[in-house]
């Protein structure tokens, strides 16, 4: 199957690896686009003492997976790698329990190994790391829930209602609650529907809120709900043949 696959890039690819015990970074090497899984797998059985005929691997740019790699017949160029990315190994055998000695380092000396998943993220500025992302992450989640606030201020007990939400048809019906949750975080409109289209009776995690039928009531946020004079639909059962 490899065959007819060609590398037009660099011929070699720098990795880090790590394996399925700890994820810790062991080593870095040079490998051979060239090589088809199979032969990649037998190197890795030198260099990690693992077995070839059990073995599993997955790429990652940093904390990200990227994908297995589970074609042994593919070239390992064919895949989408490049320089500094983590090559894993995961060995089944590993598993097994064994009676030997747990080596376990605690948090201030994994801190500071070079070799550790959490320095390659802090040198590459991924994930929680980057400090930068993670102020503008915060920023906008604030943003949101000011919005959230400002948008449930505006809705008042009683009122008629429409309410959109993905998966569900556009509802109608009159707001009976808006607030909290006990157990969840955010503000919620709880809303009675004109017609069974809702998920509950008024009540969340067991605690009532307000009265309807079952399937007639709901929580949702406050931006799915609009306010407006929506009146009552009336079904002519005559007009039906």
């Amino acid at each position: 199957m490899g065959e007819n696959i060609q590398v037009i890039t660099s011929e070699f690819v720098k990795l880090n690896v790590s394996n399925s015990s700890n994820d810790v970074v062991s080593f870095e090497k040079k490998f051979d686009k060239k090589l088809t899984i199979e032969e990649l797998k037998s190197k890795l059985e030198v260099l990690t003492g693992g077995n070839k005929g059990t073995m599993q691997l997955e790429l990652y740019s940093g904390s990200k997976l990227i994908c297995k790699i589970d074609n042994d017949c593919a070239l390992f160029g064919s895949y989408p790698i490049d320089d500094n990315m983590r090559l894993h190994v995961i060995d089944n055998i590993i598993s097994f329990d064994q009676d030997v000695d747990k080596f376990e380092l605690t948090d201030t000396q994994y801190e500071n190994r070079q070799d550790s998943v959490r320095s390659f993220l802090k040198r590459n500025r991924l994930g929680k790391y980057n400090e930068e992302e993670m102020k503008q992450l915060e920023l906008k989640k604030q943003e949101a829930e000011k919005r959230e606030l400002e948008r449930l201020e505006k809705i008042t007990i009683g009122s008629r209602c429409k309410v959109t939400t993905t998966g569900h048809p556009t509802r109608i019906g009159t707001v009976m609650y808006k607030g909290e949750l006990e157990g969840k975080k955010g503000l919620f409109v709880g809303v009675k529907f004109d017609e069974p289209l809702g998920v509950n009776d008024g009540s969340a995690n067991g605690k009532k809120y307000f009265d309807c039928q079952p399937k007639y009531g709901s929580f949702v946020l406050p931006s799915a709900v609009e306010i407006g004079d929506f009146p009552v639909e009336e079904i002519d059962f005559d007009d039906e043949i």
